[in-house]
């Protein structure tokens, strides 16, 4: 474990393409306790499993630079996930409209 407290500050993952730095104050070997630096602080400190750690840092600083080149990385692909969503929207228009057609075809001989 003093290998893992060498290192307390964590990313967690917040929402897709962007996580939160977490202080680890406490930990075992399936929890972690602690508390987010860049959040007012109401109540006790939180309790996650350890799967909810992305990464980990030796300092706040490293932690707060490797979420901002992430964030960085992240963007470079949201245009080709644009381009994605369009033509899944176009693909499952055609489907929608084959789905309709048969179903009207089916009438019309009925």
């Amino acid at each position: 474990m003093s290998d893992r407290i060498e290192r307390p500050w964590a990313l967690m993952r917040h929402h897709a393409g962007w996580a939160d730095v977490f202080h680890i104050e406490h930990e075992s070997a399936d929890s972690i306790t602690g508390f987010y630096p860049d959040r007012e602080t109401v109540g006790p400190p939180v309790n996650y499993s350890t799967r909810a750690v992305l990464a980990r840092f030796p300092t706040l600083e490293a932690a707060r630079a490797a979420r901002e080149g992430a964030v960085a990385e992240w963007r470079k692909h949201d245009a080709g996930v644009r381009d994605a969503e369009t033509r899944l929207r176009d693909a499952e228009k055609l489907r929608e409209d084959a789905w309709l057609g048969c179903l009207r075809d089916a009438a019309d001989r009925a």
